[in-house]
């Protein structure tokens, strides 16, 4: 990080490293922030950010010499690092373990009087001891925060012990339950159900209760659980499937009366799934009258997107988040509900073995673009998948090879020995994505970039992913909350945007890397840049066109039925032959100059429409990401400006606050805006994120007032404090 000081010029603040010159050719986006608007002024504040601390995290934190130990707690959980507050580990083995394993693995012991009170695979492999030292350095690097929050971890299986599981399809014909921890029957993995009477469910949820006993026993408190890790995916590693009928009968006949009974003070969460099907769970589990609901006391959600193309996690779900924080409201949940993503990592493999900057850089991006959006939403934190991994993601005992901020590459450190391996014995992998490209770096090449050399020379890798986490989680302190915040479009001349300067037609910011199929599309105000350029093509198609993080080319159109999950248009091939994408027609609005009803010509009466979001767009407000959809042509939302020349299609739905650009996701220019008051020495912090190819212009103004003036360079993150 690099701090920049603020200097006045003419009543106005400016970065000092402002250039002038650009201010003049380009236009200058409007930042609106009110630090008096707090979003979500009834539902808990923020509670922090953090990291998993798995069995391949202590292995390879454990790698490291004491120097290089010490480095890697204070650059995750200290004052002068990213000071993480919060955590999640796994109940027994998870896939980022070298193998399955549990805590009690005999057969037909309900009362679990053989299970390890001790906990002892997880000692040997240092989670319980990593777990402490992160405790002892929130503790001290944050000692006003520790009486009402320091560091919080929470706790979720991956799967029972084999013999509580009912057998799967690849166990023998007749077997009584499972060979293994992996995988899972369906719709539910223990042996005789969830009902009242299930020996297994309550001695699962008794496995449940000893495994918080014996860790608080080692000093490790739990803030919370979660039911199970991703319950509608009976996956090939650890797992233990549910639907939603069974996890809630599995949380009130079995869990939810054993920890209430020992222990109440644990919070419970329940879903833990990706954002697809998080209001529909809600919506059942969450009813009062369920009898499930008295013992959830929040959700937790993952920000994969499900399928197999990992270019769009992290990219998909943000109108489901407003969707989930209105219905708490509808439904009069608690107002201590608390909403925390508890899983994000990139796949496959680590930036530094892939050895492409601009795809680790991309990776970064995504993480800080996803934090701010489920913030904006109500999110109260954000969990990362693993602490620390080794050079090429793992060990994983199944292959899923993952990224994380921090790297553990012992054999690079200056004391290593002339023939430390690579890879170590607990790594089993091999090079199943070729060779390691950062190995093949030297130590200047990585320092220059962006990988200090100082932590490199103890075998610890720093990629760019920490450095941009690091702008939101330095600043954004636990007790924050989010209050309103919106780029706006550039004020003045309307035919001149942030990114595309006057008497120019052709859309600015670089490549979009969001044309691709799965892509939600919204509404944002307009800043005249690729992801917000159309094109009707010959077969009346709406499309748009890009490049992937990979350089690879990529076009998609716009779908012409709502995604049933998402509620909303995706993109989607633009292959007519699969007859997923819309065909339209531009007609002009009778009595109206200008504007256009987009109609659909795969049905006639059908037109695109705005589609607000569900709680008025949390701090972003009703034109930070509003869905589109088909409907009523009669709506005066179905109204539309469409210029062919820029591509640009815009509505005026939220006319008194200024028009809005159909947009792929997102825009390249995004922000932030927090009042941190509660436990910082700042009163407020606004981040400013510039996914764009190219620099941009912006002041920023509370409540009408310009209180800064600046620019970012592209591909940037920038983090403004205010006293």
């Amino acid at each position: 990080w690099s701090e920049v000081a603020c200097v006045h010029v003419k009543n106005r603040r400016h970065l000092q490293e402002e250039d002038e010159e650009q201010q003049q050719e380009y236009g200058t986006a409007q930042i609106n922030i009110d630090f008096d608007k707090v979003a979500f002024p009834d539902r808990p504040p923020i509670l922090g950010f953090g990291g998993a601390f798995t069995e391949a995290a202590a292995l390879n934190f454990n790698s490291l010499s004491q120097q290089g130990q010490d480095a890697v707690i204070e650059l995750l959980f200290g004052k002068s690092g990213l000071g993480y507050t919060l955590g999640r580990t796994h109940i027994n083995s998870c896939d980022f373990s070298v193998e399955s394993y549990s805590h009690d693995d005999t057969d037909g012991d309900f009362t679990l009087d053989d299970f390890d009170t001790e906990v002892t695979h997880d000692l040997e492999s240092g989670m319980v001891d990593m777990m402490l030292l992160a405790q002892k350095s929130v503790d001290e690097s944050f000692p006003k925060e520790v009486d009402e929050y320091g560091m919080r971890i929470i706790a979720s299986p991956w799967s029972p012990p084999s013999w509580m599981k009912a057998p799967t399809s690849d166990d023998v014909e007749g077997a009584l339950h499972a060979e293994l921890m992996t995988g899972s029957a369906l719709p539910v993995c223990l042996r005789d159900g969830v009902g009242e009477d299930s020996k297994y469910a309550a001695s699962w949820a008794l496995f449940f209760d000893k495994f918080i006993t014996a860790y608080a026993n080692h000093g490790v408190k739990f803030y919370g659980l979660t039911v199970q890790n991703e319950p509608e995916f009976p996956a090939p590693w650890d797992a233990c499937a549910y639907d939603v009928s069974h996890e809630g009968d599995f949380i009130a006949n079995h869990l939810g009366p054993q920890l209430e009974k020992s222990h109440p003070d644990v919070k419970l969460l329940f879903f833990d799934h990706n954002k697809d099907h998080m209001v529909k769970w809600a919506n059942e589990l969450l009813a009062k009258d369920h009898p499930a609901s008295k013992y959830i006391d929040g959700t937790a959600v993952h920000w994969y997107a499900g399928g197999m193309d990992r270019l769009l996690d992290g990219a998909q779900g943000n109108p489901n988040m407003h969707r989930m924080v209105s219905e708490l409201d509808v439904m009069d949940v608690r107002k201590d509900h608390v909403l925390l993503g508890s899983e994000a990592c990139h796949c496959p493999t680590t930036g530094y073995a892939g050895g492409d900057l601009s795809i680790a850089w991309a990776r970064a991006m995504r993480n800080v673009h996803t934090i701010l959006a489920d913030l904006a939403a109500g999110s109260n934190g954000f969990i990362e998948w693993n602490l620390i991994l080794d050079s090429i993601g793992g060990p994983n005992h199944l292959g899923n090879l993952c990224d994380s901020p921090v790297l553990a590459v012992p054999h690079r450190a200056l004391d290593a020995e002339k023939d430390f391996p690579a890879q170590l014995g607990f790594e089993h992998a091999g090079h199943p994505f070729g060779e390691v490209h950062g190995d093949n770096k030297t130590r200047e090449e990585l320092n220059a970039e962006g990988s200090p050399a100082k932590y490199l020379d103890l075998g610890v890798v720093v990629q760019p992913m920490y450095y941009y986490v690091g702008h939101i989680t330095r600043f954004i302190r636990p007790g924050s909350r989010a209050v309103h915040g919106l780029v706006g479009a550039s004020a003045g001349d309307p035919e001149v945007r942030t990114f595309r300067p006057k008497g120019q037609r052709v859309a600015g910011g670089g490549i979009n890397d969001l044309a691709r199929n799965g892509i939600e599309v919204t509404l944002w105000p307009c800043e005249g840049s690729t992801r917000q350029e159309w094109l009707l093509n010959e077969q009346k198609q709406l499309q748009v066109f890009g490049h992937d993080w990979l350089g690879a080319p990529t076009t998609s159109c716009l779908a012409q039925k709502p995604d049933k999950d998402f509620d909303g248009l995706l993109l989607t091939t633009c292959n007519i032959a699969e007859n997923k994408s819309g065909l339209f027609e531009v007609v002009p609005v009778e009595g109206k100059q200008s504007k256009v009803h987009i109609v659909s010509s795969n049905n006639k009466k059908s037109c695109l429409v705005v589609q607000p979001l569900r709680n008025n767009g949390g701090a972003y407000g009703p034109r930070g990401g509003a869905q589109v959809n088909v409907g009523s042509c009669d709506h005066p939302w179905a109204e539309w400006g469409f210029d062919s020349s820029t591509g640009e299609i815009t509505s005026s739905a939220f006319d008194a606050l200024g028009e809005v650009c159909l947009t792929t996701g997102w825009p390249f220019l995004q922000v932030g805006a927090f009042d941190t008051s509660a436990t910082t020495a700042a009163n407020g912090a606004v981040i400013v994120t510039n996914e764009a190819g190219e620099h941009a212009n912006y002041v920023i103004k509370n409540r009408g007032e310009t209180v800064l003036a600046a620019s970012i360079p592209p591909k940037s993150i920038q983090t403004i404090t205010f006293n």
